[in-house]
């Protein structure tokens, strides 16, 4: 199993298998064997037709110019005629190719794009510790063009000049097996310096495509924060920042261009300077007589097929390097495997008996991956009725959102366990643990859609009529239907038309529309004003009827309302019970409590 922080540890690492890389493209292009097939048969005819040209020369030539007569008129009549003849089917057949290759390289690419995306977002929260996400959208943007040229475009180029090279060789052997013996010695010679070549332009093009990654995610990153950079006047810095990024992809791809130039001025001028040597060598026999002018010129052509084949063969050699990195990079992301995964047998809830879901953690031990020096959570114990309502409490850093990231089972604990309804959660599908559970996360997250489809998200078949109802019930009706649109107005990105109180009721009436057993509320009113924060609370106390709610507060007005308040501190669960007898015991939550007091007053 490849780890989540695969990708940034490959990398930096040599890069290996060359074309053989492109292995990894065969799972995706296997169901489309009729369209290879008939692309396949069309490039056959159009190879065929090419072939046959030279042929039709060499006729003309021999049979048509080398007398005078109405024969020889004949001769030439029938000679165009076949010509035009194959230029018709050379017509057709290139066309069809070119639609059915066309066709493939977009078909395979939007399957490969939906792959690569319906992986990543399965992924554990582990592997966006170590991943950003500008990286990942430059390998589904950037690197599948390269693999969408290669299957639309260079593959079929490489199989069509395989066939007029090699039909062109056998051609030339058919003309004149002396002067085509001294080719194929000569071409050998040629073979090794391309492949060193082309060697280097694949290491190249997967360092390219690196640097492309970091300048995208350093871009993505940025512009999610443009505010903030703004706010401290850092917008030259950052540029400065994204230019030196780009100014470094731009080095390596100059790099990888010089190397592919040199590939391309190295292959031309061996080749055709092995061609032209032969060719003055067949120019000197048809002199001396051993050769007719319609074999010269046979072999003339036929020599240019070849060596134009092996040309185009060059650059089609730089193309699929460079789509054998972007396919590695590919493969990489695919090859990464989330830590968190259903169990192949999961178990089924029982069916749900009074009022909400009974939770319940045992010894449970939690390190994060990236920090394992230290426990986020340690040994807490803790069990939850059904129906009943725990506040969370502590000071920053204490382990409370990490709590709800565990029973959410976005990450599993190295030590103890949690059960739901008396179910290990570790035994439990994901969609079944998580469909149970509503969530107002602290960093409320708005789509960039409409306010009745950012509600709608907490249950994609609900009416209209429905998320109406949640939304009144997060006090939220009133600020949508104020909206330029009510609740078709577009949100913008990340919600930035709303105020953060108007984001976070729209989050409390997305998880109020989801109406799961068991609700985690993460600060959420933290964001609201008195006013708005006296009409959710109502909503939310009334959400909290006949379900398990957890809310991680620091205002006392929530704490208050809750049956059980847990402090915790450093990872420990520290002081259990009611605000009274907190208060009294004098310990982190009377302190706490004295704050929030001092600070009201």
């Amino acid at each position: 199993m490849t780890d989540t922080a695969g990708i940034s540890r490959n990398r930096h690492n040599s890069h290996k298998g060359g074309l053989a890389t492109l292995k990894g493209l065969l799972p995706f292009l296997a169901p489309y064997k009729r369209e290879f097939l008939f692309a396949g048969i069309a490039l056959l005819v159009a190879a065929g037709a090419t072939l046959a040209i030279p042929y039709a020369f060499r006729q003309m030539i021999d049979l048509g110019f080398g007398g005078t007569g109405s024969q020889n008129i004949h001769h030439v009549d029938l000679t165009f005629l076949a010509l035009f003849g194959v230029a018709c089917v050379l017509a057709i057949s290139t066309a069809a190719r070119f639609y059915t290759v066309s066709w493939l390289g977009e078909r395979v690419t939007a399957d490969i794009r939906n792959a690569v995306y319906k992986h990543v977002v399965t992924q554990s929260p582990q592997f966006f510790e170590t991943t950003q996400s500008g990286e990942v959208l430059s390998r589904l943007t950037a690197d599948t063009t390269l693999i969408q040229a290669l299957v639309g475009t260079s593959i079929s180029m490489a199989l069509r000049n395989i066939l007029l090279f090699t039909g062109g060789l056998v051609m030339l052997f058919v003309t004149s097996v002396r002067l085509s013996s001294i080719i194929v010695v000569l071409l050998a010679a040629v073979v090794l310096p391309i492949v060193l070549f082309g060697r280097r332009v694949r290491k190249l093009s997967r360092d390219s495509q690196d640097r492309i990654a970091d300048a995208s995610a350093m871009a993505g990153e940025i512009l999610n924060a443009i505010p903030t950079v703004q706010a401290f006047t850092q917008e030259a810095a950052e540029s400065g920042r994204f230019g030196t990024s780009v100014e470094n992809a731009f080095r390596t791809a100059m790099q990888r261009i010089r190397a592919r130039a040199l590939l391309t001025v190295v292959a031309i001028l061996l080749v055709f300077g092995a061609i032209v040597f032969v060719l003055w060598l067949g120019a000197h026999a048809v002199i001396e007589g051993t050769m007719t002018g319609g074999e010269m010129g046979q072999f003339i052509l036929y020599a240019v097929i070849v060596a134009g084949a092996i040309g185009a063969l060059a650059e089609v050699l730089g193309e699929a390097q460079r789509a054998a990195g972007a396919t590695e990079r590919l493969m990489e992301l695919m090859s990464v495997r989330s830590p968190i995964q259903s169990p192949t047998q999961p178990l089924p809830l029982p069916p749900r008996i009074g009022n909400g879901a009974a939770l319940a953690l045992q010894e449970v031990v939690f390190h994060y991956p990236s920090r394992l020096q230290t426990a986020s959570i340690s040994h807490v114990s803790l069990s939850v009725a059904p129906g009943e309502t725990i506040a969370v409490v502590g000071p920053s850093g204490a382990g409370k959102t990490t709590l709800f990231q565990l029973l959410l089972r976005f990450y599993d604990p190295q030590q103890g366990s949690i059960t739901l309804d008396g179910v290990d959660i570790r035994r439990l599908d994901l969609h079944v643990l998580r469909g149970a559970i509503g969530i107002v996360p602290q960093d409320t997250v708005i789509f960039s859609a409409d306010a009745m489809e950012n509600i709608r998200y907490g249950r994609t078949d609900a009416t209209d009529g429905e998320v109406i109802a949640a939304a009144r019930m997060a006090a939220a009706h009133e600020f949508i239907e104020k909206l330029p649109q009510g609740y078709r107005s577009f949100l913008g990105e990340r919600g930035v038309r709303l105020s953060g109180g108007q984001r976070q009721r729209i989050a409390i009436a997305r998880a109020m529309l989801k109406n799961p057993p068991l609700l985690l509320l993460d600060e959420a009113t933290s964001a609201l004003d008195a006013e708005s924060e006296r009409l959710v609370q109502g909503a939310l106390e009334a959400a909290m009827v006949g379900r398990t709610t957890l809310i991680i507060a620091h205002r006392l007005a929530t704490v208050q309302r809750a049956h059980r308040i847990i402090v915790m501190d450093n990872g420990r669960i520290v002081e259990t019970g009611t605000h009274v007898s907190l208060i009294a015991l004098g310990g982190i939550y009377a302190n706490l409590a004295a704050l929030q007091f001092h600070t009201t007053r």
